[in-house]
C-alpha cells in the first residue's frame, strides 16, 4: 500500500482489485484478500508510534540526516460528507479488534477553519514535522476543530519522548501564544518562530519601528536584529525584508485600490437597494474591506490611513528565537526553510493523493494518513539517493516491464532488460536488477 501511494495512488479497494492483479507483480501477494490489506492498516495504526520512531532513526543513521532543526506545520483535510462525527463513532469501530490495540480516538471529522475554504464540510487537521532536508519525522492527526496554536504542547511532548539531541522547533505565526512559548522553552528547549504582526503589540510598536540598517543576506533577503527588554527577560527578534516581495505587494495593492475606487464611484450612482447590498459586500470582502471606512453619514470611503498602515508591512516578516547561538542570518534562513513542510504538503495532497479519504472509522483514517506519510518518506529517500525528483525516478523505473510469453512448449514470465537510465537508478538505490526469467512452465 505504501508502494501503491508512490506509484499510482488509489483506494485500497482498487489497489487490491486492479493494481495488485493487473499492474504490478509483488511476490507473495497472490493469496492476499482485501481484508488482509485492512488488517495491515489496523496493525500499522496500533503500532504507529513504535514503527515511525524505528524507521526515522534508521533512516537518520543511514543518511546522516541533520536533525538539529525540526520544522512543524499543520494543514486541513476535508471529507465529502454532510455530518460531522459525534462521540467515538460506531460501536463496531473496535468490535473484534481490541486485541490489535486500537486506541479510542476522539471523533476526528469536525467542522473547523479549513485552509482551502471548504467550511461547508467536516475535516481533520494533520500535523507534520520534517527535517531541513524534507524527510518526515513524525505526523499527528487532530480533530477538525483543533486550532493550530493548541497542537504545540502535544507535539513537543511526543518529540521529547524520542530523545532527539539538540532540537530547534521551527513553526509559523499560527503556533505563537504565551503558553506555547513557555511549553517550547521548558527543559531548555529551543524554538524559532515567525511572529504575527498587525496586532498592535511590541512587534508592531517596538520592532518594525526600530531604526537601524539592514544587513544583506541574499539578493532577496535583508535582516536587522532587534533586542527588546533587558537582562534575562530580553527578547531577541530579527526583522526580515524581501525587496522583491515588497514590490509585488505594492503592485497588488495598487490594483486593488484602483478597483476599489471604481466600485466606490459606481456606488454613488446606484439605486438605494442595490447600493446597500453592494456596500455590505465590499465591507465584508477580505480583498477590499481592509481599506474602507464608514463615515458618520453612512457612506463608504477609501481610508488613506489604512493604506499607509498596510505599506509598513510590505515584504517584511519577524522571527523570534530563544537560542542565542543563532545569528540573525541563521534565524532568517532557518525560518525560510519551513517551506520544506509546504513542499511536503503539496506532495502529500497532489502526487500521493492524501485525499479523498474513503474511510470513516477513526483508526482507519489515522492509518490512511500514516501510509501516505510513509510513502512520502519512501520518495524522499529515493530522491536523496538519486539526486533527482521522484517523478523522473519513477518514470525511468517504469520502463522495466514484465511480460508473459506463450508457446506450444510452455509459458515464460520474462523481465525486459533495464534501460541505461533504469540501471543507473537501481545502482543509486542499491537494488539488484530483477532476474530476466521469473517463471518457466
Amino acid at each position: 500500500m505504501v508502494a501503491n501511494r508512490a506509484l499510482a495512488a488509489c483506494s485500497k479497494l482498487y489497489c487490491y482489485e486492479q493494481w495488485l492483479r493487473e499492474d504490478v507483480r509483488i511476490a507473495g501477494t497472490q493469496a492476499l484478500s482485501l481484508q488482509h490489506l485492512y488488517g495491515a492498516m489496523d496493525f500499522l495504526e496500533a503500532n504507529k508510534e513504535a514503527i515511525e520512531r524505528a524507521i526515522f532513526f534508521r533512516v537518520a543513521d543511514l543518511l546522516s540526516l541533520d536533525i538539529d532543526f525540526i520544522f512543524f506545520d499543520t494543514t486541513s483535510l476535508h471529507f465529502e460528507v454532510d455530518e460531522e462525527d459525534h462521540g467515538l463513532g460506531a460501536e463496531d469501530l473496535v468490535h473484534g479488534s481490541q486485541a490489535a490495540g486500537h486506541k479510542a480516538y476522539a471523533a476526528p471529522r469536525k467542522r473547523g477553519h479549513p485552509t482551502n475554504g471548504r467550511s461547508d464540510v467536516p475535516q481533520i487537521v494533520v500535523g507534520l514535522a520534517v527535517t531541513r532536508e524534507g524527510f518526515p519525522v513524525r505526523h499527528w492527526v487532530f480533530p477538525g476543530n483543533t486550532v493550530d496554536v493548541t497542537t504545540v504542547e502535544q507535539v513537543k511532548a511526543d518529540l521529547r519522548g524520542w530523545q532527539l539531541t539538540r532540537c530547534l522547533f521551527v513553526g509559523d505565526a499560527g503556533m505563537v501564544s504565551a503558553s506555547n512559548l513557555k511549553v517550547l522553552s521548558r527543559g531548555g528547549g529551543k524554538y524559532l518562530l515567525c511572529m504575527p504582526m498587525r496586532r498592535g503589540d511590541e512587534i508592531t510598536q517596538g520592532v518594525l519601528s526600530r531604526p537601524g540598517r539592514y544587513q544583506s543576506v541574499a539578493e532577496n533577503l535583508q535582516v536587522k536584529e532587534v533586542i527588546v527588554g533587558e537582562g534575562e527577560r530580553r527578547r531577541r527578534y530579527v526583522l526580515c525584508y524581501n525587496p522583491q516581495e515588497a514590490e509585488r505587494q505594492r503592485s497588488h495593492r495598487a490594483e486593488v485600490i484602483q478597483e476599489l475606487q471604481a466600485e466606490l464611484a459606481s456606488l454613488r450612482e446606484a439605486a438605494d437597494a442595490q447600493h446597500s447590498k453592494r456596500e455590505c459586500a465590499l465591507r465584508a470582502s477580505a480583498r477590499y474591506g481592509r481599506y474602507l471606512k464608514l463615515t458618520a453619514q453612512g457612506h463608504l470611503l477609501l481610508d488613506a490611513a489604512k493604506v499607509k498602515q498596510a505599506e509598513r508591512f510590505d515584504g517584511k516578516f519577524v522571527v523570534h528565537s530563544n537560542d542565542d547561538t543563532l545569528s540573525a542570518e541563521d534565524m532568517a534562513l532557518g525560518y525560510k526553510q519551513l517551506q520544506r513542510v509546504e513542499e511536503a504538503w503539496r506532495t502529500l495532497k497532489s502526487g500521493l493523493r492524501l485525499r479523498p479519504v474513503f474511510h470513516w472509522a477513526p483508526h482507519r483514517i489515522h492509518a490512511h494518513v500514516a501510509l501516505t506519510v510513509l510513502s512520502l518518506l519512501l520518495e524522499r529517500v529515493a530522491e536523496h539517493a538519486c539526486a533527482d525528483t521522484w517523478r523522473n525516478i519513477r518514470d525511468d523505473l517504469k520502463r522495466i516491464q514484465f511480460a508473459q510469453l506463450l508457446s506450444p512448449h510452455g509459458t515464460v514470465w520474462q523481465v525486459t532488460e533495464p534501460t541505461a537510465e533504469a540501471s543507473k537508478r537501481l545502482k543509486s538505490l542499491k537494488i539488484k536488477p530483477p532476474a530476466p526469467i521469473l517463471s518457466l512452465a
